[in-house]
């Protein structure tokens, strides 16, 4: 059985990792960590220190009132994209956690269009 790095769990929700294929499981934010456990297999599972975290980009739809899926980007281990059951509560739990000036929102789709003209 895998140990949890976290003293204390703030929130736990049902999650799906997106990583090449769909993995569901659980998410929890805790003191020290976010931590994802597959439901099926108890040695899939990831764990990301507060102190390796550089970024979590949220993709924002409709004003904040939809927001489908967010992204932690690490300083070593690169991007792990999540969606829970409620993303909301999930970054207001993650920003006990993380400084606001590390949290972002992820560009829309004439932003990327206008980025991709400009830097071409």
């Amino acid at each position: 059985m895998v140990e949890s790095s976290n003293n204390k769990v703030d929130f736990t929700t049902n999650a799906t990792w997106f990583r090449g294929i769909s993995t569901y499981g659980k998410a929890m934010i805790g003191n020290k960590a976010f931590e994802f456990y597959n439901d099926r297999n108890i040695s899939d599972y990831v764990q990301i220190p507060w102190t390796e975290v550089t970024y979590i980009v949220a993709d924002v739809h409709f004003g904040g009132r939809y927001i489908p899926r967010f992204e932690i980007r690490t300083k070593v281990n690169g991007k792990f994209i999540f969606s829970t059951r409620n993303n909301k509560k999930t970054l207001r739990a993650i920003r006990n956690y993380v400084p606001a000036d590390r949290m972002r929102q992820a560009l829309g789709l004439w932003q990327k269009i206008r980025q991709r003209l400009i830097h071409n």
